[in-house]
């Protein structure tokens, strides 16, 4: 029997237990994968501490919703796979329902890529989350124009860089920022136009040179919390932006109510995205393209093995990485 990763009560990175347990077979619309690699993302540590979207989730559970792996078995009614395709699952499910951390898994075959034969499943692992997520609000959203400026918060993780490269792919002016210093010159050869370090750096003033005083045409901004009324100070007029995450943990003020400054906001995930039929096709596309073309690379900070998922959850938590955590199977 597989070994898949379920959690019994909420909590730290301990409740995750390594049982066999049996995914089923496939339903209508679903395939079953021998899943090769899986993409760690915050949202599941925020997930398996009940934090997540403010969902109801009937326990035991598992969790997950990026990864690579071969079909194994097609459910009643699908068409276009065939047993033995190597694919990439895109995250446009919620962890409550399907999971994939797990030697195997049923995940809808809507969610499914082709995975190229020169992409690794490691690589096809790390490859679909970061990129969306950065494509729907850089490009789809908020149409980033080349020479324009976008600052790019909590830079070091999978979505921020591929935030970067993005950005370097329009043609736009990434400025990262960072908590860390020592990650700086990895953000530098990651691609970042500047990098700015928040507990050194006066982010206002510093944008706004960069800037020439205009301030910058997009935030994509992983941190929230209070800190977004600095960076909606250094943000041109008409600029946007983009809260994806909630990184700081605080209540976020309403951003630039204080000087009446006119700035967009709006809180943004990738589903808005991986639910649309159309606008994901066209996303899809593009990455594809780009990782075919060497434009986009996926950043692999690290790899566990599934047998170490307490520890890759760790790792996870601990926020030192520069790129994506993959665990194998």
């Amino acid at each position: 029997m597989p070994k898949v990763v379920r959690f019994h009560e909420f909590g730290g990175p301990e409740v995750l237990q390594l049982e066999e347990h049996d995914p089923g077979a496939p339903g209508p619309g679903e395939v079953l994968l021998d899943v090769e690699a899986i993409g760690l993302n915050r949202s599941e540590a925020n997930f398996r501490r009940d934090r997540y979207l403010d969902r109801a989730v009937a326990l035991p559970t598992g969790l997950g919703y990026e990864g690579a792996g071969r079909i194994l078995a097609t459910g009643p009614d699908v068409t276009g796979w065939r047993v033995g395709d190597a694919v990439s699952v895109i995250p446009l499910f919620h962890q409550s329902r399907y999971h994939m951390y797990g030697e195997q898994a049923v995940v809808p075959a809507s969610s499914l890529v082709t995975r190229a034969a020169s992409v690794s499943a490691v690589d096809g692992a790390a490859t679909w989350m970061p990129f969306l997520t950065a494509y729907g609000a850089l490009v789809d959203i908020g149409r980033l124009r080349s020479g324009g400026h976008v600052v790019i918060t909590a830079a070091s993780s999978s979505v921020g860089l591929g935030a970067i490269q993005i950005a370097r792919r329009i043609g736009a002016i990434p400025i990262a920022t960072t908590n860390d210093s020592g990650k700086s010159q990895r953000l530098l050869e990651a691609g970042a136009a500047h990098v700015l370090v928040t507990e050194e750096d006066d982010l206002t003033a510093s944008i706004l040179d960069l800037t020439g005083g205009r301030g910058a045409d997009m935030v994509f901004d992983a941190v929230a919390g209070p800190g977004v009324e600095a960076l909606v100070a250094a943000t041109a007029p008409e600029g946007v932006l983009f809260v994806h995450g909630k990184l700081s943990g605080q209540p976020t003020p309403l951003p630039g109510l204080a000087n009446m400054r006119p700035v967009y906001t709006r809180p943004y995930t990738v589903f808005e995205i991986t639910g649309d039929l159309q606008r994901l096709a066209q996303a899809v596309d593009y990455i594809a393209t780009s990782i075919a073309s060497n434009e986009l690379r996926p950043v692999i900070d690290r790899i566990f093995t599934l047998d170490d998922i307490v520890d890759a959850h760790r790792y996870l938590e601990a926020g030192t990485q520069v790129g994506k955590i993959v665990v194998t199977t």
